[in-house]
């Protein structure tokens, strides 16, 4: 049922008569993703490309702008969202849409801190070199990813963000 819902409000494919084989609709649809994905690497061009546009904070700021918008139909309702907006159960309480957080216990944060100092001593002949490996890696523009699989066997990840923000520093946005 639900799934019917999100097709016919969310989707609005069901306004269509054949959205599936070849139909106007997909093609006109997915002509529009395109022309709205090269408009935004043009505004990245535009700025020199992604890192000029980085430095003036354009990605952050446009992700700022394109949340405040979709909160905005979210809340008016131009945007309807099953669940959220629409078909909402009349008779629901507030106490029916509270969350219980999860939380570790002492025990098991403990239990946590102690595996960690254990595997750091357990490695602690092996993690300069996978680090090193790592940091030689990312300076020569090599596969990070591949290297990453090979280093956590050896470091933790607060070891690997430390060797990682060594070379290529730490991204600050500018305020």
């Amino acid at each position: 049922m639900a799934i019917q819902l999100i097709i016919n409000k969310e989707f609005g494919l069901a306004k269509n008569e054949n959205p599936w084989q070849g139909s106007f609709i997909i093609e006109e649809l997915t002509d529009l993703v395109e022309e709205a994905v090269l408009e935004e690497f043009l505004r990245l061009d535009r700025r020199g490309g992604v890192l000029g546009a980085m430095e003036t904070g354009y990605q952050r700021g446009k992700i700022q702008d394109e949340s405040l918008y979709y909160e905005h139909k979210k809340h008016t309702g131009e945007l309807p969202i099953i669940g959220v907006n629409t078909f909402i159960n009349p008779n629901a309480s507030e106490a029916d849409y509270e969350i219980e957080l999860a939380r570790s216990t002492e025990e098991e944060k403990q239990t946590q801190i102690r595996n960690l100092q254990e595997f750091l001593t357990r490695n602690k002949s092996e993690a300069p070199s996978a680090l090193e490996r790592l940091k030689q890696t990312a300076r020569n523009g090599g596969n990070i990813f591949a290297e990453l699989m090979e280093t956590v066997r050896h470091a933790s990840l607060g070891q690997i963000t430390q060797a990682l923000y060594e070379v290529g520093g730490q991204y600050r946005r500018n305020m």
